[in-house]
């Protein structure tokens, strides 16, 4: 690799990298040419020779996307994209896309697909309580759940447990079936749907019966305290400052706690949520973090992240506007009290 002011020069090892580099009909090449306009990309043989003001990003993450392709990542357009905005950023995509946490269900292995996924999962490997906060599709639960498993797996706890409060989001509970957990099983089901993602169905189901994973409603957790082992509190936007408290004093010895939420989808009664204001409350504490996760850690659909970015706009202006009225109302009680002392100074 040479690099000067307008040039760079990437050598790509093997003969099976280059055609993955380039994509079908050159497609990745082209998108890296869209990202960075003002590059421009001629394959040489077993050499990309990149020129012009954005030669030098541009040329990093094909040096990136080199690196990924030899460790066995597949290249996609998705992924790309999501390469391209982490070289805009100074991050590397190597080091953020081909961290396994495990092998999935199927073989596939589990990876943190964007940076901000990456510090979450770090944050969690670091830190005895680590909350993740975020819009939904960003992951929050899907890594917690894979972390967890990793630990059962490498025997670091003796128990998973999964928990999440059981508010009704427009529903009541007695319209559904059955007895009382049956009627709170819906509302755990995207905690098993993440646990089959990870282990077989089969091996699932044995985890349950010897109770290595217990899945439970949030005010089953009272009176409990919970040594060696990975807990989950899920949505938990949904519980009072009262659970929350109650929660986090539940942790035992050699356990480590995963809290997720996201503060934009609140269906507790009144909006008493436990997540507002708890960052301000807990700062300082040694081994407890807090990770923000944004629109552009999205990774389902494309319009999914759009979704996000529009609502977060949206919250964006109706906060400035509420600023803007809350301003005008102090000017305008301020100029009314000193139309009033003047007036009182006359009488």
């Amino acid at each position: 690799m040479t690099s000067a002011t307008a040039a760079y020069t990437v050598v790509v090892p093997g003969p099976h990298v280059m055609p993955a580099l380039c994509g079908p009909r050159d497609v990745y090449l082209r998108q890296i040419e869209a990202a960075f306009p003002a590059a421009s990309i001629v394959v040489r043989g077993n050499e990309v020779h990149l020129e012009g003001a954005d030669a030098e990003p541009a040329g990093r993450l094909v040096e990136e996307l080199v690196m990924l392709l030899q460790r066995g990542q597949h290249l996609d357009e998705a992924v790309l994209a999501r390469a391209i905005d982490m070289v805009r950023h100074d991050e590397r995509p190597s080091a953020v896309l081909s961290d396994d946490i495990l092998r999935g269900a199927k073989g596939r292995p589990i990876r943190p697909k964007t940076a901000g996924q990456k510090r979450y999962i770090d944050a969690i490997r670091q830190n005895v309580i680590t909350f993740g906060l975020g819009p939904a599709g960003t992951g929050k639960s899907w890594l917690a759940v894979a972390m967890a498993v990793q630990a059962l797996q490498s025997k670091q706890v003796q128990r998973i447990i999964l928990t999440r409060p059981a508010v009704e989001a427009g529903e009541r509970l007695g319209f559904l079936p059955g007895d009382l957990m049956a009627k709170i099983d819906p509302y755990l089901r995207p905690l098993y749907d993440a646990l089959y993602d990870m282990v077989d169905p089969d091996g699932a189901q044995k985890l349950l019966e010897r109770q290595a994973v217990e899945v439970a409603p949030l005010a089953f957790m009272r009176g409990r305290t919970l040594n060696n082992s990975f807990i989950i509190l899920d949505e938990a936007q949904n519980a009072t400052p009262e659970q929350m408290k109650m929660f986090l004093t539940r942790i035992g010895f050699g356990s480590k706690v995963v809290v997720t939420g996201d503060t934009t989808q609140i269906d507790v009664p009144d909006g008493r949520s436990g997540l507002l204001g708890l960052e301000r409350t807990l700062q300082g504490i040694d081994g407890l973090t807090f990770v923000h996760l944004g629109a552009g850690d999205v990774v389902r659909h494309r319009i999914v992240a759009d979704i996000v970015a529009a609502y977060e706009r949206s919250s964006e202006r109706s906060s400035e506007r509420s600023s803007e009225r809350s301003s005008e109302r102090s000017a305008s009680g301020t100029a009314g009290d000193g139309e009033r002392s003047r007036s009182g100074r006359r009488g």
